[in-house]
This record gives C-alpha cells, sequence and structure tokens, in this order.
C-alpha cells in the first residue's frame, strides 16, 4: 500500500510540472508607432509586478519567455505605457503580437523672457550695441583693396574684363592638364594679342600727374 502512494505521489509530481512547462510560452512581437506605424526602438517590455523581461531591438522586435495569463507592460521614452495580458487559453507555446504605443505630448505653460529688467536698459544697450562686420562689408573692403591694388598696377580692371581674364586662365590650365606648358613665344594667338594691344596703346607709359 505503501509503494502505491508513493507511485501515486510520483506520477502526480510529474503531471503537475508538466502542465506547469506547458504554461510557458515564448512571446515575441513588434512594438510600432501608432501614427507613422514605425517601429519604436530600444522600447522596455516587462512583465508586471516582476523583474523579468526584455527591450526591443532597434527595429522594434522583441522576443522572451513568459507564462500564459501575465500582464505584460510596454514603455518607451515619450510614449504612454501600455499594458497586454497574454491569454491563458493558448494552446500553443509561440505566440505573437503587435503593439502600438501612442505618443505622450507634454504642453508646458508659456513663459515670457525678458533679457532686460527695463525698457530703459534695454534701450542703452541697443545704442552702445557694436555689431561685427557683415560679409557684405568684408566683401566691399576686399573689393577696395583690389581696386586700389590694380590701379597701382596701372591695370584698369572691370567686371567684363576680370571675368574673361579668369574663365582664360581656366581653360589655359584645363588644356595644358597633363603636359609641359606652352612656350608663348611660338603661340600666334598670344603674339596678335600682343599686337592688338600694342596698337591700342596698352602699353604706353602713363605721365605722372
Amino acid at each position: 500500500m505503501r509503494h502505491i502512494i508513493i507511485i501515486c505521489f510520483t506520477l502526480f509530481s510529474l503531471s503537475n510540472i508538466q502542465s506547469q512547462q506547458v504554461q510557458l510560452i515564448q512571446f515575441s512581437g513588434m512594438i510600432l508607432d501608432a501614427d507613422s506605424l514605425d517601429p519604436i526602438p530600444f522600447s522596455q517590455v516587462i512583465v508586471k509586478n516582476t523583474s523579468r523581461g526584455t527591450s526591443a531591438d532597434y527595429f522594434g522586435f522583441f522576443s522572451f519567455v513568459a507564462q500564459k495569463g501575465d500582464t505584460i507592460l510596454f514603455s518607451s521614452l515619450g510614449y504612454k505605457p501600455q499594458h497586454y495580458i497574454i491569454p491563458d487559453s493558448l494552446e500553443k507555446n509561440l505566440y505573437s503580437i503587435i503593439q502600438v504605443l501612442q505618443k505622450d505630448t507634454i504642453e508646458l505653460d508659456p513663459i515670457t523672457v525678458y533679457p532686460w529688467p527695463s525698457k530703459e536698459e534695454f534701450k542703452q544697450a541697443f545704442l552702445n550695441l557694436r555689431l561685427p562686420s557683415t560679409d557684405y562689408q568684408r566683401a566691399m573692403q576686399n573689393l577696395e583693396q583690389a581696386r586700389i591694388k590694380a590701379k597701382f598696377q596701372g591695370i584698369q580692371m572691370d567686371a567684363v574684363a576680370n571675368y574673361k581674364y579668369t574663365m582664360n586662365q581656366y581653360q589655359t590650365r584645363l588644356y595644358n592638364s597633363g603636359m609641359y606648358p606652352i612656350n608663348n613665344l611660338l603661340n600666334p594667338f598670344a603674339w596678335a594679342k600682343f599686337i592688338d594691344e600694342w596698337k591700342k596703346g596698352t602699353y604706353k607709359k602713363k605721365k605722372g600727374p
């Protein structure tokens, strides 16, 4: 009789253990933004009132072992927390869901920032303000220096001539790329330009004042 009791107790224990093992499931899913349906990376997935759980990956995917009937809490910074109860009537040990989270918008009371205690102090600071040079002012200063230098060298530069000279130099560099520089003593175009400039009197020495 004693052996029969021991055998029955052992069978009951094994059945109880097996039933408990069946309660464990692989719980997985995706966590998405309710508005855009974009994945919410690194969200927290925790079983309520326990320390069991996991974190979603960069693509919002999570997976861990849970039990039937567990209450799962989903949370992420900037979103309202949500909970989900795993059904206790599942027949399989695999269960997946798609959980969406609503954005948690926090509205703060408006404030007005006054940089100066009074209008009089603001007016005084505004009148004494010395703004730094703007890009336009620096450009005008550079152009003034270029104009003085050009005049000192006896070259009258304008926008059209400067553009033609720059494009000519640019085309020359492209043409001579990968080759030895061309000797202008044998360049008929250079000689034609020299003769034309000489006829115009460009190289005449200017008389002093």
